[in-house]
C-alpha cells in the first residue's frame, strides 16, 4: 500500500501532488493518473488538471455521476496512480458508497495502487470520515472511511496557536464516542503511508490521542 497525504495540494497550484504522482508515471509504459474529484459538487477542475499534468501522463476522469461502475473499473485497471482531490468529504463518500466505487477504490489500494489525495481525499483514508470540518449538505449516512489506516485525519489545522486550540477542543468531542487517534495537517504537510508505516515527510502535523495533550510531531515514522 502506497499512500501520499496532504492537508493542500500545493502553494497557489498543485505542486505536491504532481511530485508525489511523478514517480509512478516515469514508471509507466503508458502513463495515466485516474483523477477523481468528486468531492467536488462546483467543478471538476479538469482543464486545469490535464494542463498541470501534460508532460507527465494523460488524465482520466472518474465521473462518479455519469460513468457505469465498469467503466470506471476499468480505468482504474488501467492506471498508474490514483488522484483524489480536495472539496466536501461527505459529498465524496456519499458518491463513492453509492455507486460501489468505494469497494472498488480500497481493494486496488490495498493490491498496490499509489493514492495520493489532499484534503478530502486524505480524511477518506481514515476507519471514518467524523473529523472533517464540512456541512453535510448532502445529507449522507455514509461515515465509514477507505479504512486504510488507524488513525482519523483532520484537514487545514490552523496555523494561529489561538484557533488552534479551538480546533483541537472540537476534536477531542470526537474522542467522546472513539478511540481511534487523530492526525491533523496543517496546510503544506505530507504524510505517507506504506508496509513501514505512517511518516511525516513534510509540514506541520499534530497527534491528537484520548486523554492526551495535543502533541506536533517531528518528520519521521509515527511513533
Amino acid at each position: 500500500m502506497q499512500l501520499h497525504l496532504f492537508s493542500s495540494p500545493g502553494k497557489g497550484d498543485i505542486r505536491y501532488i504532481l511530485n508525489a504522482c511523478r514517480p509512478y508515471l516515469a514508471a509507466a509504459a503508458d502513463p495515466l493518473v485516474a483523477y477523481l474529484p468528486a468531492a467536488s459538487w462546483r467543478s471538476n477542475w479538469l482543464a486545469y488538471t490535464e494542463k498541470a499534468f501534460a508532460g507527465l501522463g494523460k488524465v482520466a476522469y472518474l465521473d462518479t455521476e455519469t460513468m457505469s461502475l465498469a467503466a470506471m473499473q476499468a480505468v482504474l485497471a488501467r492506471a498508474a496512480c490514483l488522484y483524489v482531490s480536495g472539496g466536501n468529504t461527505y459529498l465524496l463518500n456519499h458518491r463513492l458508497h453509492q455507486t460501489g466505487l468505494w469497494e472498488v477504490i480500497r481493494q486496488r489500494v490495498l493490491d498496490g495502487l499509489p493514492f495520493i489525495g489532499f484534503s478530502a481525499g486524505a480524511i477518506l483514508c481514515g476507519p471514518n470520515i467524523l473529523t472533517t470540518n464540512d456541512m453535510n449538505l448532502c445529507a449522507t449516512t455514509h461515515f465509514t472511511g477507505l479504512n486504510l489506516v488507524a488513525y482519523n485525519f483532520d484537514a487545514h489545522f490552523p496555523a494561529d496557536e489561538a484557533a488552534r486550540e479551538q480546533q483541537t477542543d472540537w476534536l477531542l468531542d470526537y474522542h467522546a464516542y472513539h478511540a481511534n487517534p487523530i492526525l491533523a495537517l496543517q496546510d503544506g504537510a505530507y504524510l505517507s503511508v506504506d508496509q513501514g508505516g505512517v511518516e511525516v515527510r513534510q509540514g506541520l502535523c499534530w497527534l491528537i490521542e484520548k486523554g492526551q495533550a495535543r502533541r506536533q510531531l517531528s518528520l519521521g515514522i509515527v511513533p
